[in-house]
């Protein structure tokens, strides 16, 4: 890295850390914004010990002991240096001659996912809603399928992108663990759909159903990342069997946000038909977005920083607070338990309680909310390894004790 560049990137970090030292220093109330588009600018030192306290103090802590509310994970140290070098850079792939190295980190991270999944390529996107849709995008034109069948538990953003792409939907209903039941249907002119990982409890829908229509689609969005972990491996066996697989790197690869990845089992033809070109192109763009960061850079610093066997182990981590939780609320005679915790996500609900009254005595963002049946559950989603469970539940044993 250039001398310069270095420097750089270590005086905005000292900047942004000394902000954050000044907020709990001199404990103080939160600067107020300024009201109006300031004529004159108030510079990067008085900037930053402004916006600090309220981005850092006004933020939900993912990385709390006592977090297990949603999908998103707290990131890893290293990606903050990673998307800072990105920022500083702002390349853009849709030129591979500004962003050299951002291109072949992409093809290096695509290279070295695609085994575990039985694809052939692929590339990044924003997000999984994105990833779903370019693959639809493909079937649609490829297969010329003009029907996709999914689980009433798939994502919203299968609906959105059969929308967006003109396409019939149709649900299919989900067995009493959520996953996808037999869709009895001729398939044989559909796109199915499969969820690998329900956003709802994380469900994986019968990857056994893969090959059986014209297309097969894994949204893996949430449970992909658990292929590369030789003991959950087993949880995606079939995968292989799809022609394209999304997963969302700003979930179990603990990426900053906008962080995805669609992969094709024949990727140099489904490019053929996901490719646009322009007389101002070097070579035609894939997939829907155009200008594209360079997010691949961080998964892979994560990827080389941790090697396969540490993102084992923090998925491990996952996994074990997940069974730990369980098995206290399964032997609770206090709770329903709807569903074990397959992918580290559990849902249950207190006996003796209204759910809303129940998590109004808990710390705010500790759970969240899941509807099922018309009945609200909680939600509780092992997404953060540094959860410390005995303390979440010495916090469930006060709250099942308030009158």
């Amino acid at each position: 890295m250039p001398k310069e560049a270095s420097v750089t990137i270590q005086a905005n970090l000292d900047n942004l850390y000394r902000a954050v030292d000044l907020m709990f220093q001199k404990n103080t109330d939160i600067a107020l914004l300024p009201e109006n588009f300031p004529t004159e600018g108030l510079g990067d030192q008085t900037t930053l010990e402004i916006l600090a306290p309220h981005v850092f103090g006004k933020a939900a802590d993912l990385g709390s002991p006592i977090a297990l509310a949603h999908m998103d994970p707290p990131t890893l140290p290293i990606t903050w240096a990673a998307t800072l070098w990105n920022a500083s850079l702002n390349q853009n792939l849709l030129h591979p001659a500004t962003s050299p190295f951002a291109s072949s980190a992409e093809e290096i991270v695509i290279n070295w996912l695609c085994p575990f999944f039985g694809m052939s390529g692929g590339h990044f996107c924003s997000g999984s809603t994105i990833g779903n849709l370019t693959a639809l995008w493909a079937a649609r034109d490829q297969k010329g399928i003009k029907q996709v069948v999914c689980s009433v538990a798939a994502h919203n953003s299968i609906e959105k992108a059969c929308k967006i792409l003109g396409i019939k939907l149709t649900k299919i209903p989900v067995d009493q663990d959520l996953r996808l039941r037999d869709p009895e249907l001729d398939l044989k002119e559909c796109c199915l759909v499969l969820t690998a990982g329900a956003t709802g409890n994380g469900a994986i829908d019968p990857l056994v159903y893969c090959g059986k229509a014209a297309w097969t689609h894994i949204d893996a969005a949430w449970a992909g990342p658990f292929r590369l972990a030789p003991n959950y491996s087993y949880l995606l066996d079939g995968i292989d069997g799809a022609n394209s697989v999304v997963i969302s790197g700003h979930k179990l690869l603990f990426q900053p946000k906008d962080s995805a990845l669609i992969l094709f089992k024949d990727y140099e033809e489904s490019r053929r038909y996901i490719s646009l070109g322009g007389n101002y192109l070097a070579r035609p763009t894939v997939g829907v977005q155009g200008s594209r960061s360079a997010n691949a850079i961080p998964l892979l610093a994560t990827l080389m920083a941790l090697g396969r066997n540490g993102i084992a182990m923090i998925l491990g981590q996952i996994m074990s607070n997940a069974e730990n939780f369980y098995q206290y609320l399964v032997s609770n005679s206090n709770f329903t338990v709807l569903s074990k915790p397959v992918t580290g996500i559990t849902i249950f609900r207190p006996n003796h309680q209204m759910t809303s009254d129940f998590l109004a005595k808990l710390p705010q963002g500790m759970f969240a909310t899941f509807l099922y049946e018309d009945k609200e559950w909680v939600r509780s989603v092992s997404a953060n390894p540094k959860a410390d469970i005995p303390t979440i539940i010495s916090y469930i044993e006060r709250a099942n004790s308030i009158k």
